[in-house]
């Protein structure tokens, strides 16, 4: 349980969903560092459910000055940082996924924003902070394999995310800095009521669980064990590439 004994880490969105999921899961196996989000409450509920072995603070992924002062406040605390989890991102709040018919440019650049831009920042801010060989985890999605109605622009981001990850390794290898993308399916957190009426919730869920091969939805605690392989030095030889934490959505099919 000491996998990560003595590693700073950051988790973008980490007071709720599979971001408090993977902060839990590195928590547990000797990790301190910090969460963030953009709701002061939620923040320090995470954190005191984390035994303040991880501190909140808040800021907007989308503000530069915001994730400049998340790395310099760790830094400051912790010392320089070993392990980035860049995970905030998702359903913009109150812009919902649409077919390209109804999509504004306002609604495009929000998603676009929150999804790609934001991680590519995140990890711009962090290097000055960073210790080298580091391990920065971008958060994907299945999305960026499969096509789903209205999902269009969340999926292409994510898509874009996977690359990055290529990309930014190799930017990073003088630092011997490995950047991978971990890529969760249907997760079951609060996501959900974001996007389905109440009355529908249970009902979508179980569609998920009927089309991922493994039959039932992940666990945030399931993304937070793969989190921690890839921030470990159990996967050093791993580098610009992406775990699929599906449970076989993507590369198997359920056919009937």
């Amino acid at each position: 349980m000491n996998r990560l004994k003595n590693k700073v880490a950051v988790v973008t969105g980490g007071n709720s969903g599979i971001g408090f999921g993977i902060a839990e899961s590195f928590k547990n196996e000797g990790a301190v560092g910090t969460i963030t989000g953009r709701n002061e409450t939620t923040l320090k509920i995470s954190a005191d459910a984390l035994n303040n072995e991880f501190i909140g603070i808040k800021g907007d992924v989308n503000n530069l000055d915001d994730l400049e002062n998340v790395f310099k406040k760790t830094a400051e605390k912790f010392g320089k940082i070993d392990v980035l989890v860049v995970n905030a991102g998702g359903v913009v709040d109150g812009v919902p996924l649409d077919s390209i018919e109804n999509v504004t440019e306002e609604s495009y650049d929000q998603y676009m924003d929150l999804n790609l831009k934001s991680a590519y920042f995140t990890v711009q801010k962090s290097l000055p902070y960073l210790n080298d060989g580091a391990s920065i985890i971008l958060i994907g999605s299945s999305a960026a394999h499969r096509a789903a109605p209205g999902m269009a622009i969340y999926g292409a981001a994510k898509a874009a995310i996977v690359f990055l990850a290529k990309g930014l390794s190799l930017d990073l290898l003088p630092r011997k800095i490995r950047v991978n993308t971990l890529s969760p399916g249907s997760i079951d957190t609060p996501v959900f009521g974001k996007l389905v009426p109440e009355e529908q919730l249970e009902l979508v869920k179980q569609m998920w669980s009927d089309i991922t091969p493994i039959g039932r939805q992940g666990l945030p605690s399931e993304i937070g064990n793969a989190a921690v392989f890839l921030a470990s030095d159990e996967s050093s030889f791993i580098v610009g590439t992406e775990i699929l934490a599906d449970g076989g959505l993507t590369n198997i099919s359920l056919m009937k």
